[in-house]
């Protein structure tokens, strides 16, 4: 025994013991059966000095075991002092301890009598009708209470020790009052009436759960009482991953483009060359974007070498030179700077590719979306992270013009459920005009930036071999901040990176856009 009690864990020692209190329990309660043929679960409570809980947990467990027992559910009302009315037995009623707060000479402050005496507002209420106290309003320093009776019976006080020891019957008067007063309750009061089942038996046998190869090698399970299996109950539900919460609201928004029309461009390429990322979108080789603060620059390998060699040499004429009817930035363009690797700061070097790839081939009409990773050295805090998505989508068509940008805008953010859309002029080094896209929040109760577009410059795209009549309006925006705002996520860094609760992961919702 010395043994067993060293091995076993002390929590599995505890559970034992309180299964054999139970058994033990369950034993006596089919013992008073067998003597009496039914037993109330109340009186043998009372009987043995235990918690009526305690026997009807009992009652609960033999009832698990078959046909042990029959048990009848019954039950009456009855009146008991609230934790006030105890307090009013053992100290008095409120408004005796009130009187006996107020000095017989001087009386009292009624703000300091207030302050002093528990329940004081309806012990002072109830004194003043009894006629106990009376109140001198103009007294020095403010009302003040006094003594009307030189003493008194707390009758209230009387009745509820009555009460408690069973000596005193209320009147429906009285009931009204108590419990207005919140110094009794009526409650009901549940109990079982046990009977012997159709299985009746003074031994407690419990029945097996698992049909186990011994019992079949031996034969016993022949004697053996399975419990039934309950083939309603919910299984346990396997493990299994879960979608992160960008990629809930990913998915609707590549949804959202699949029903416009939009094809999705390959955005396998984190690293690109500073050609496709920046040289081909027109923007200069001096520009602040290209600093080492705002990019990451690729050590191994540290330069592209693969470029369309007629294609590189149209790009650096424009910059260098100008042409199509641009004077360019008139500057030396350099191919080292042009082939410099890094970790692509925006999808439009996708849609760079993209478009040239268009433009190989006699023109037709494209509609392209992305959604991927782009990264940037920022400045790390609550709403900006180096690593982030950018969801893009680009239109080429023959006489597109600023109207049309603006009505495929009120097209997308209506998919999204935005309808409230204001537009503000913005400059960006490949789009002229370019707009910034404001919407209203309801929540905020103002106008918030929700993404940037602008039409594709002809300095852009002439270099590509694009038709001259062909005009491309493109538009952007972040996947984090709609998350954040969806989810109600304060802090991107809860949303990405390594302080995720992967919790949160598994239990927020499916996303739902408000189409």
């Amino acid at each position: 025994m010395k043994k067993m009690t060293k091995s076993t864990p002390r929590g599995q020692d505890v559970k034992q013991s309180g299964n054999k209190m139970g058994d033990s329990l369950g034993e006596k309660i089919l013992q008073e059966i067998e003597e009496q043929g039914n037993v109330n679960t109340e009186e043998l409570a009372k009987r043995l000095d235990i918690d009526h809980q305690q026997v009807v947990g009992a009652v609960k467990s033999l009832q698990s075991l078959g046909n042990l027992i029959n048990s009848e559910q019954k039950g009456y009302t009855k009146w008991e002092l609230t934790e006030e009315g105890k307090s009013a037995v053992t100290d008095g009623s409120p408004e005796s301890v009130v009187y006996q707060a107020v000095p017989p000479d001087t009386g009292i402050l009624q703000a300091e009598l207030m302050k002093s005496v528990p329940n004081a507002k309806v012990g002072f209420s109830k004194a003043m009708s009894a006629g106990w106290l009376l109140m001198d309003k103009n007294a020095e320093g403010g009302p003040r209470v006094k003594r009307k009776a030189d003493s008194i019976v707390d009758k209230v006080q009387e009745q509820l020790k009555k009460l408690s020891l069973g000596d005193y019957q209320l009147n429906d008067k009285e009931k009204v009052e108590y419990k207005k007063r919140k110094l009794m309750a009526e409650v009901t009061v549940k109990y079982y009436v046990v009977s012997k089942g159709s299985e009746f038996s003074t031994e407690i046998r419990k029945q097996e759960t698992d049909l186990t190869p011994e019992m079949i090698m031996s034969g016993s399970w022949k004697t053996h009482k399975f419990k039934s299996l309950n083939f309603d109950a919910l299984g346990v539900p396997p493990t299994s991953g879960h979608l992160h919460p960008l990629q809930k609201v990913r998915t609707e928004f590549r949804q959202i483009f699949l029903e416009l029309g939009f094809t999705e461009m390959p955005t396998n390429n984190f690293v690109e060359s500073s050609f496709w990322n920046f040289d081909a979108l027109f923007q200069p080789q001096q520009h602040p974007a290209r600093d080492a603060h705002d990019t990451f620059f690729i050590d191994d390998p540290m330069n592209a070498h693969d470029f369309p060699m007629d294609y590189l040499e149209r790009v650096k004429k424009i910059h260098s030179e100008g042409g199509y009817g641009s004077q360019g930035y008139r500057y030396d363009w350099k191919i080292e700077e042009a082939k410099k690797n890094l970790l692509r700061t925006h999808t439009t070097a996708v849609s760079a590719r993209m478009l040239y790839k268009l433009a190989q081939k006699p023109f037709r009409p494209a509609k392209f979306f992305s959604i991927d990773r782009v990264f940037r050295n920022e400045t790390l805090d609550a709403t900006h992270l180096a690593e982030f998505h950018q969801i893009e989508g680009v239109v080429a068509e023959r006489g597109l013009t600023l109207g049309h940008l603006i009505g495929v805008l009120h097209s997308f953010f209506k998919k999204l459920g935005i309808e409230k859309l204001r537009f503000k002029p913005a400059y960006n080094p490949y789009t002229e005009p370019s707009m910034e896209i404001f919407s209203y929040h309801d929540g905020l109760k103002k106008w918030v930036e929700v993404g940037n577009s602008g039409v594709f410059r002809p300095e852009m795209l002439l270099p590509m071999g694009l038709p001259e009549d062909v005009s491309v309006i493109a538009w952007g925006l972040s996947l984090e901040r709609p998350t954040m705002i969806k989810y109600k996520i304060n802090n991107i860094r809860d949303l990405v990176g390594h302080k995720v609760d992967l919790q949160m992961v598994q239990n927020n919702p499916v996303c739902r856009l408000d189409k």
